[in-house]
């Protein structure tokens, strides 16, 4: 990313982590419980909880990498964040309302909980606790790098202090307030974006011409970048949209989040809210990867080196410093909110899931959790600074692995009383097997797909498959193996 110091950039930069620390602050008062740092006590209303689901769906991705990768492959780019409206309908339906029901009868506070619950096994909750951990290793060494990369941009400290500085920040309120915290830093940060990204459409508009504007220029160089499938196969298109619908029910950073909310009732509310969010926040993502290629294909910007040059070229080039300065500040509050959310979540794992599915219970879950956090958050930085191709590679697999060992046993096994535990625990193991294996042997070059299949979209199916398959041969079992409460939980 290349460097934007500036003044105005540093001063709104410096303010923006300073009320981050001031939320922090305030949520740390108000944590008093393990269930107040792991799920905010049940305590958020909805606008907070729909704000905050979209600021961490979209995270940094949408304003540094999404329009980079529409700006290399035209409109295919747009099947990553058209499932959005299908799965939030799907999400609010199918999983929100019973596992906020279930936490409520349960007093449960992880994913893996649900599983455990679901299925009267602790070998399937533990096991969903060691798929989650791994793939969050992954997406935290990957965050805290995308940390140093956005705060070295911006301060000028290098990538190493970069990482530090911001693993530093996002540790103060992780410890300090738990997820209480991280829910309105992304509530703060995601308000702030989606007025920002409105304000940089507006922009792209008035650079390009309107959307006509836009569309001649580009024709008139690249017809193919704006074909229904840009410049990707079908294929390719339609496994971007498979993977990220149906996947997107089985990343912990967005469930977890299901537990926490006040009024279960309101959720009827959530699809619209948050599709209406995402559109919002979503505009940059598409308006600055087509307004950069249309000014590339007049000849008003040169072509850029590295596709992720967008952003910061645009906002620097034709858009009022100070709105670029909100952005930079924003990208940065996003990452962090992102390694917030996992951290939280792996800690939880740690001192919670894993030592249930070993026979122990849980003592002092605020004091452990916040060791964990700590621990779990300096690793995350200490990882960072090893070679980037191997934190590129721990990053890789993480949403096809949170999709593959999650959307089966808990979206569908909490919808569905024909699952049995022996189907949940094949599917997980087929999960987290197929991906880490495939995964391995794609980064070592051993073998390549074809054209558009992706080894997450190969697991998810052959996971979906096996639970099927292993719950009908052990279908005799189904009923015993689920509670009363589930049971009405699951009828609801």
């Amino acid at each position: 990313m290349q460097h934007v110091s500036h003044p105005s950039i540093i001063a709104v930069a410096a303010l923006y982590f300073a009320v981050v620390v001031a939320i922090s602050v305030w949520a740390a008062r108000r944590t008093k419980t393990a269930s107040d740092f792991f799920v905010a006590g049940h305590g958020i209303g909805l606008v907070a909880l729909t704000v905050a689901s979209v600021s961490t769906s979209v995270s940094g991705f949408a304003f540094i990498g999404g329009p980079g990768l529409i700006y290399s492959i035209g409109l295919g780019a747009m099947y990553i964040v058209l499932p959005a409206s299908v799965t939030n309908v799907m999400g609010a339906w199918v999983l929100a309302k019973r596992m906020r029901l279930l936490g409520e009868a349960r007093q449960l506070m992880t994913v893996p909980d649900a599983i455990g619950a679901r299925y009267r096994s602790p070998l399937a909750q533990g096991l969903s606790g060691v798929a989650m951990l791994i793939g969050i290793i992954g997406y935290m060494a990957t965050n805290a790098l995308a940390m140093g990369v956005v705060i070295d941009a911006i301060f000028g400290v290098g990538m190493g202090w970069g990482i530090w500085i911001g693993m530093g920040v996002t540790l103060a309120y992780s410890v300090a307030g738990g997820i209480l915290a991280g829910i309105y830093v992304d509530v703060f940060q995601g308000t702030l974006m989606a007025a920002a990204s409105v304000l940089v459409f507006l922009a792209v508009l008035k650079v390009g011409g309107g959307l006509g504007g836009l569309s001649t220029e580009i024709l008139a160089k690249d017809p193919g970048f704006l074909s229904p499938w840009g410049k990707i196969t079908p294929l390719a298109a339609l496994s971007f949209f498979f993977v990220f619908g149906l996947g997107s029910l089985g990343q912990p950073q967005g469930v977890h989040k299901y537990y926490m909310l006040k009024d279960p009732l309101q959720l009827r509310w959530y699809p619209l809210l948050k599709t209406l969010g995402l559109i919002l926040v979503l505009l940059l993502y598409f308006g600055v990867g087509v307004g950069v290629k249309s000014l590339v294909a007049r000849g008003a910007l040169a072509p850029l080196a590295a596709p992720d040059a967008a952003t910061p070229t645009f906002l620097l080039r034709f858009t009022p410093v100070l709105l670029a300065a909100l952005v930079f500040s924003g990208v940065a509050a996003a990452t962090m909110s992102a390694v917030n959310s996992f951290i939280n979540i792996a800690a939880a794992v740690v001192t919670h899931d894993l030592p249930l599915a070993f026979g122990r219970t849980p003592k002092n879950e605020l004091k452990w959790g916040r060791i964990s956090t700590a621990v779990l958050a300096i690793a995350a930085a200490l990882l960072a600074q090893v070679s980037g191709s191997m934190v590129a590679f721990l990053g890789i697999f993480g949403w096809g692995l949170f999709a593959s060992t999650l959307v089966p046993a808990l979206a569908i096994g909490l919808n569905w009383e024909g699952a049995t535990k022996e189907g949940a625990i094949a599917s997980i193991s087929t999960g987290l097997c197929v991906t880490l294996v495939a995964e391995t042997l794609a980064y070592m070059k051993v073998y390549s797909f074809p054209a558009g299949v992706t080894v997450s979209g190969l697991s998810l199916v052959l996971s979906v498959l096996v639970f099927f398959a292993v719950s009908w041969l052990t279908r005799a079992r189904a009923v015993e193996q689920i509670d009363p409460d589930v049971r009405l939980v699951m009828s609801v």
